[in-house]
């Protein structure tokens, strides 16, 4: 089964001065983050531990149909 994670996350400067959302379909906690820090070439190391609190205290909506796990929207200020 799969997963939309809805994930706030703090994105330090200068990608980001305060953080943004991360909209992710998943099967795991594992996954998710597997996903997010692909997709993110300037997340910075350090800010992999708290991604990873920050999945797994997401919202999570367990899906319907059958979805490619991706990013599907992310919004970082």
């Amino acid at each position: 089964m799969k997963y939309l994670y809805v994930i706030d996350h703090f994105v330090p400067f200068p990608q980001s001065e305060y953080g943004g959302v991360w909209n992710v379909i998943a099967e795991s906690d594992q996954q998710c983050f597997d996903i997010v820090v692909s997709e993110d070439d300037e997340l910075n190391i350090g800010c992999y531990t708290k991604l990873r609190e920050n999945i797994g205290k997401s919202n999570k909506y367990a899906l319907l149909d059958e979805e490619k796990s991706k990013v599907v929207t992310s919004f970082l200020t």
